[in-house]
């Protein structure tokens, strides 16, 4: 694409997650690989998150079909979801994290009025892990067509999980990510940040270090280090030093301590605990209560039955004091090694 045609050229910008939405995008999950000999639970914990997205925003959800679609309308019956705040698109997908897969939505205002585009970033499953990924890589595309929005397509492997922003120019990421070489190989750091400035409208970037050990993301920042304002950002800190997180979120946090924002002034940074290590079948699985997806009146926040998952509500209702803070049980999810935010997408409002 000709620099003078990027989002940026263009007056688009990505907002931020807690910036009004007209939507939560899910979609449904149906590989039981994901979740291997754990699957039957999956089902249920999206349809009690669908009921409390409803409560504040329409929840579309992507299904390959009608039948696919009768299937769930079961299951929110079930959970007593209001079904008129819930709409069914039919795009086929090979699995359920629409954070990575899913569009990426930047605005623009003209005349008074927000105008909305889609960015269709390369898809490849974290690195070619998981194949296929052909029917989650053309999600946005479809979405796109299905609204008559403007699609822009960015030649390169970008994950909505990997990347945050405060919604004035700063952009949160991560070198184990989004420099891994089973991504973009060919880009340069420099190239990397280019194109997160043509197509969010970034201006400043935050980079931080390492993952979290058993996120096969390559260390996405949603399991990590969060904005929760524009110049306030909460990060989860081990605090056993035995624990084999504890380097690299110590390594984190201290680089955060010497960030600035886009215009020179630091950061407040809180710190979460993390709920200890969790396993299932011997592997170590990514629970983080950074993972959390702030919807239009409240925040959702995963818990896994472990003695600082009341810290974590209690730190994150003062960073959100106009929206509830709510827990859902993901101990079941997070053996598909993701959580609440790694399964949806905020539309933001036009």
């Amino acid at each position: 694409m000709n620099q003078l045609n990027t989002p940026a050229a263009l007056g688009y910008a990505m907002p931020a997650e807690w910036e009004p939405h007209e939507a939560t995008w899910l979609s449904w999950p149906h590989k039981e690989a994901s979740w291997p000999g754990k699957f039957e639970p999956v089902p249920a914990i999206f349809a009690e998150l669908t009921k409390r997205l409803t409560e504040s925003e329409l929840v579309r959800i992507n299904v390959a079909d009608e039948d696919f679609a009768e299937r769930v309308r079961l299951e929110l019956r079930n959970a007593q979801v209001d079904l008129a705040r819930v709409s069914f698109h039919f795009n086929p997908t090979n699995d359920a994290w629409c954070r990575d897969h899913g569009p990426i939505y930047v605005l623009r205002e003209v005349n008074g009025k927000r105008e909305r585009a889609i960015n269709d970033w390369g898809y490849n499953a974290w690195g070619n892990k998981y194949p296929p990924y052909d029917l989650d890589d053309v999600v946005p595309t479809r979405i796109a067509r299905e609204f008559g929005e403007t699609l822009f397509t960015p030649d390169i492997v970008m994950e909505g999980g990997s990347l945050d922003v405060n919604g004035k120019g700063t952009l949160l990421t991560t070198e184990s990510c989004l420099l891994n070489p089973n991504r973009n190989p060919h880009l340069t750091k420099e190239q990397i940040e280019q194109y997160l400035r043509d197509y969010l409208g970034v201006t400043h970037f935050l980079w931080l270090g390492d993952g979290i050990v058993g996120d096969d993301t390559d260390g996405h920042i949603d399991d990590l280090t969060r904005f929760v304002s524009a110049d306030t950002i909460v990060t989860v800190i081990e605090e056993d030093p035995t624990d084999e997180n504890y380097e690299a979120l110590k390594d984190n946090y201290e680089r955060l301590q010497t960030m600035r924002d886009q215009d020179g002034q630091p950061f407040r940074i809180v710190t979460m605990p993390m709920p200890g290590a969790m396993y299932f079948e011997d592997q170590r699985l990514p629970a983080s209560y950074a993972n959390f997806y702030i919807a239009n009146h409240s925040v959702l926040v995963p818990t896994y039955r472990h003695a600082n998952d009341a810290r974590a509500l209690e730190t994150l209702q003062t960073l959100f004091p106009t929206r509830q803070v709510v827990g859902l049980d993901c101990t079941d999810l997070i053996w598909g090694l993701g959580a609440i935010h790694c399964v949806t997408q905020q539309q933001p409002a036009a």
